[in-house]
């Protein structure tokens, strides 16, 4: 699909959004980083694993992580960054290993790198959803966990027809707010080497939703049988 996001737009957006980012969102986005956190932590166990953080932003999330996990996280936007900079150096994150100015299309990687993939409120604010998640898939190993967060569009009524008005200066705000969930579901089918395995709406009123798939090992793909 061609891209109705660029690159730049997106930057500068949440460069805007910047210095009022966590004053505007921390509350609203509050139970979608939990639920993220929390199935993050599920994925990687008691003894912790390698998370990537993706659109880590400002990192207001990073601080809730166990210290047992051990983080990286990359965003587009630098302004945003220095504040996640600013954070680990308040919060003392010893076991945050990076923070880095990175698209999320092209991560600096190795394949396999991370045990969990995290990714709130990016998806749907990438130029290239797709390539995105394929790349996501890339940099977990098998068996690790790619999770989502983020708002998906309403399929009918009220709530699709206000989204398709609004979805003209959502762009220009850095985002698409009428993503529909099919997207997603004929990527992991197209993908291969991806299963979902949850997707929960969140509460309190179900605008957002926790997505989960799993990097199939070869072995358990379906071409394999």
């Amino acid at each position: 699909m061609g891209a109705d996001i660029d690159k730049e737009g997106v930057e500068r957006a949440y460069a805007r959004w910047a210095p009022i980012y966590d004053a505007v969102f921390s509350k609203v986005f509050a139970p979608g980083r939990a639920a993220a956190i929390a199935a993050a932590e599920a994925a990687c166990g008691a003894k912790g694993g390698r998370i990537l953080d993706v659109g880590v932003g400002t990192g207001i999330s990073l601080p809730a992580y166990a210290r047992v996990n051990r983080l990286v996280g990359v965003d587009l936007c630098e302004p945003m960054l220095r504040q996640a900079v600013e954070r680990v150096a308040e919060h003392k994150l010893a076991n945050v290993e990076a923070l880095a100015v990175m698209d999320a299309e092209q991560l600096a990687f190795a394949d396999g790198s991370f045990d969990v993939v995290v990714a709130q409120f990016v998806i749907t604010a990438v130029p290239h959803p797709e390539a995105t998640l394929d790349e996501f898939v890339r940099v977990t190993r098998e068996g690790g966990e790619i999770i989502l967060v983020n708002h998906i569009g309403a399929e009918r009524g009220p709530r699709r027809l206000f989204e398709l008005c609004f979805a003209p200066l959502a762009r220009r705000l850095g985002w698409r707010p009428e993503f529909p969930f099919a997207r997603l579901a004929d990527w992991a089918r197209r993908h291969g080497g991806v299963r979902m395995i949850e997707h929960r709406p969140l509460a309190p009123l179900g605008h957002f939703s926790l997505i989960r798939f799993k990097h199939q090992p070869a072995a358990e793909r379906p071409s394999a049988a």
